[in-house]
């Protein structure tokens, strides 16, 4: 992760967690407030009341401020989604609960995911979902993922089992770009948008099974080992800023 745990004026670790939850807080609202670009490092330690160099002690640029927030979207999802999780079996229910909760929690970020999204659709850039920067934010992510498949009753092709968890999240950053646009009333559309979506995936699982399918499957499998797995590794370098 590229945020640190402890401080060097940390006595003890509660006190670091409060001092790094308040200046990631605090950047937050200065970026709902102002807007991401506007937003200097040294804003942020002033109205936080840090020195500058224990902000970047922290957290070693605005960056990595998005990073502690898409971890903290990831932890706040995977405790939204436990419910659907422990109560259903069904995919497309189990599949559409999470998806439904991630909207949830993401709802007051709204403006703010909007702010920023220019930024985070640069494929170069830290920010992007699919970076480096972010493995720790996607790896979760993917996680909740493998949780849905894992705990439903739907059987899946041996092809498909491992490349689906993937291949859902990618879904959901679909879902998550659609969202950021959405201007209905309390984003209905999107929510309709994540339970169509778990009502498709579901029955593309259940069709997969079917033997007149298999060479369709084989062939949707060998996409996902050529373009999924690692693909963030297997992607180009981000070109040098000068």
């Amino acid at each position: 992760m590229p945020a640190k745990n402890d401080g060097p004026e940390a006595g003890t670790q509660s006190k670091s967690e409060h001092t790094r939850a308040l200046i990631l807080e605090t950047a937050m609202r200065l970026f709902q407030e102002n807007g991401y670009d506007k937003t200097t490092m040294r804003a942020i330690a002033k109205e936080a009341g840090v020195s500058v160099g224990n902000a970047y002690y922290y957290f070693a640029g605005k960056e990595h401020l998005i990073q502690g927030f898409y971890d903290r979207i990831a932890a706040e999802h995977q405790v939204a989604a436990r419910s659907v999780l422990e109560t259903e079996t069904a995919l497309e229910a189990r599949l559409a609960g999470v998806l439904t909760a991630w909207l949830d929690i993401a709802e007051p970020y709204h403006e703010f995911a909007v702010q920023f999204f220019k930024n985070a659709a640069d494929p170069d850039s830290p920010l992007s979902p699919f970076s480096a920067e972010s493995e720790h934010a996607r790896e979760q992510a993917i996680s909740v993922h493998r949780e849905v498949l894992a705990g439903s009753k739907s059987k899946v092709s041996p092809e498909l089992r491992d490349a689906l968890p993937e291949l859902m999240w990618l879904s959901q950053m679909g879902l998550v770009l659609y969202w950021v646009f959405d201007r209905t009333e309390d984003r209905e559309r999107s929510y309709r948008l994540a339970r169509r979506g778990a009502r498709l995936t579901a029955r593309g699982v259940a069709l997969s099974r079917f033997r007149v399918l298999r060479p369709l499957v084989l062939e949707v499998h060998e996409l996902f080992n050529d373009f999924l797995p690692g693909m963030t590794k297997a992607l180009p370098a981000p070109r040098s800023r000068t």
